[in-house]
Order: C-alpha cells, then sequence, then structure tokens
C-alpha cells in the first residue's frame, strides 16, 4: 500500500471511487482472461479509454486503440463501464467521463511504475496486478458487518454508487 497511495491522494472522492472500481474490474478480469494481461497490457488499455474520453471531451469522436490483444479486450470492458456509469448518471455524464479518465491516467501511472518501484523477480510482468490483488483482497477480508462477521462475498460485478 505504500507505493498505491501517494499516487492517488490527489484524486477527488469520485476519482478515487472510480479508480477502485476500475482496479477491481481490470483484477475480475485479469482471472478470467486468456492469455492474462500484464501490467503493460492494463496501462495501455488504461491509457487508451482515457485518451478516447479525453479526446470526446474536446468534441472529437475518436476511439484510441491499445496495442496488443490482451490490452484491446480489456481496453473494451474498461470503455463498455464508464459507458454505463456516464449513460446512468445522465445530466452529470461528462463529469463522470472527466473523472474516469482522471482515474484511468491513475490507473496507468501505478500500472507502468509498479515493477521500478517494487522489483518482483518472479513476475516482474504482473507486480501491479499482483499488489492490486492482495490489496482488494486484504480490503475485503478487513470488513466487517456489525456482527463482527465477514460479509457475505459480494457479486462477480464491483459496484460504484453515483450521487
Amino acid at each position: 500500500m505504500g507505493f498505491l497511495l501517494p499516487r492517488i491522494s490527489d484524486l477527488t472522492e469520485m476519482q478515487y471511487r472510480l479508480f477502485l472500481y476500475l482496479q477491481a474490474l481490470v483484477l475480475q478480469h485479469a482471472k478470467g482472461a486468456i492469455p492474462g494481461p500484464h501490467d503493460a497490457d492494463v496501462a495501455d488499455a488504461a491509457s487508451s479509454v482515457a485518451a478516447t474520453l479525453e479526446t470526446a471531451g474536446k468534441g472529437i469522436i475518436y476511439e484510441h486503440q491499445a496495442q496488443s490483444l490482451p490490452a484491446q479486450r480489456l481496453a473494451s470492458e474498461l470503455g463498455r463501464a464508464v459507458a454505463d456509469l456516464a449513460q446512468q448518471a445522465a445530466a452529470q455524464a461528462s463529469r463522470v467521463e472527466r473523472d474516469a479518465a482522471a482515474a484511468l491516467r491513475r490507473l496507468e501511472r501505478v500500472a507502468r511504475e509498479a515493477a521500478k518501484e517494487i522489483p518482483d523477480e518472479t513476475a516482474p510482468a504482473t507486480t501491479w496486478l499482483t499488489l492490486a490483488g492482495r490489496m482488494m483482497r486484504a480490503e475485503g477480508a478487513n470488513a466487517k458487518d456489525g456482527s463482527g462477521e465477514s460479509p457475505s462475498p459480494s457479486p462477480d460485478t464491483p459496484r460504484i454508487v453515483l450521487p
């Protein structure tokens, strides 16, 4: 967590929530993807979706493409998720898209920098995926309901609440 916190500390609350949502979505996708994505694929996918959102914010409709097949598949899933959130937000769709672009840029950055900051000789190509997976499991294990018991397992899809 020491690696991640300084890199997300300046996000707004909504950007932080979107970051966690998109991170959970990436981890969920990575579980079933064949071939599985590497950190570089995650960074490329996040970058391409963020660039598409930023370009659309300027009034230009252009879909930026990720380079590798795993990154393209992940980018498609991330793009659909952001589009769904924007559709749910209705009048605030442009704000959601701006915040999602910021969260995706941060996701890109942490995925690119993880291997440099946290050397992992066993799997350097998936350092961020491993770290994020551990972090998300730790958050889930620490969550308790009022009875002291861990809450029932959540559905496979991550959830986010929009104002």
